[in-house]
């Protein structure tokens, strides 16, 4: 959950929405670094199951996990990572 307030702060301090169809994952060290989580693979097929198309999620997670058909996986080591993936 810290990815996902964290991604929401900078949103409304940037005025930019974030993709409706987007989920994110992850924890926020206090460098900014995006650490692992648990049970990544169940989150990410019950994502699916609920419409996201694009997950962005710790780097370590994204290369352990196998290809789900239905949403795009997208790794990021730092919350600078996610900003360039979301707002640029």
């Amino acid at each position: 959950m810290d990815l996902a307030i964290t991604t929401a702060v900078a949103s409304s301090f940037l005025d930019k929405p974030v993709d409706t169809h987007t989920v994110l994952l992850g924890e926020v060290g206090l460098t900014g670094e995006v650490r692992a989580v648990s049970r990544t693979d169940i989150r990410v097929k019950e994502a699916a199951k609920l419409g996201f198309r694009r997950c962005i999620l710790p780097r370590s997670n994204a290369e352990r996990l196998t290809a789900i058909e239905s949403i795009e996986m997208i790794g990021v080591q730092s919350v600078q990572g996610v900003l360039d993936v979301l707002f640029k």
